[in-house]
């Protein structure tokens, strides 16, 4: 048996386990983060002065939560907020204890991602809808977001790629996936190989994942 063959037998199963861990924490995190990222990102500029529902206060504190959020990096957050953490899940550790500070730290940026992307949308446009009496409900979803649907896609592309490098680095602290694995064998046993199959499957997916948002921006922006 040569050198690969036992690389392949010994590690694959281990290495398969932690990419579907990955996936586990980068798919539950990012649904849970789009939802509130896209909330905060419509209410930040519906609320922001002259818009639809100006509201001075409400576009403060979100705007000041979101800001606060972001200026703390991710492995400062996952230890901050471990209480929390474990209030809400019943564990700070394996995939169900990373789920939630991925999703604290991925929804604000999702947020400025979005807002960033509404504000870009013809202001002319909404007014013309504004004056027809449309309500601003149908404007927000059959106008501003549509026409913003290829910054939103690019957006939560960049958004995605974020979040795969928080998993590596959730996986130093015991949340699993090709960090954890990169850590505990690459790094602590010196298990070179190991190393390099974890950084080549990252840069693969993380190819994979952007080159596909590309396109489909691309088709969006086409229709």
């Amino acid at each position: 048996m040569n050198r690969y063959e036992r690389f392949v037998d010994q590690w694959l199963p281990i290495i398969w386990k932690a990419v579907l861990e990955t996936f586990q924490m980068v798919g539950i995190s990012l649904l849970f983060a789009v939802v509130i990222g896209i909330a905060l990102g419509i209410l930040v500029v519906l609320t922001r002065p002259g818009q639809a529902l100006a509201n001075k206060f409400v576009y403060q504190i979100i705007n000041l939560i979101i800001n606060i959020v972001r200026s703390v990096p991710f492995i400062i957050l996952l230890f901050f907020i471990l209480p929390f953490t474990k209030a809400i899940v019943d564990t700070t550790i394996g995939v169900r204890g990373a789920i939630v500070p991925l999703v604290v730290y991925t929804a604000p940026y999702i947020a400025r991602l979005i807002e960033s992307a509404l504000l870009e949308v013809d202001a002319g446009v909404v007014e013309a809808y504004t004056a027809m009496g449309v309500k601003t409900r149908k404007i927000i979803w059959n106008v501003i977001l549509r026409e913003a649907r290829p910054s939103i896609i690019l957006g939560l592309t960049i958004a995605t790629v974020s979040l795969i490098g928080a998993t590596a680095m959730a996986g130093m602290v015991g949340a699993g996936g090709l960090g954890d694995l990169a850590y505990r064998f690459g790094y602590l046993r010196y298990e070179v190989d190991v190393m390099y199959a974890t950084v080549f499957l990252l840069i693969v997916i993380v190819q994979i994942i952007q080159s596909f948002g590309n396109r489909l921006a691309a088709k969006l922006k086409k229709d």
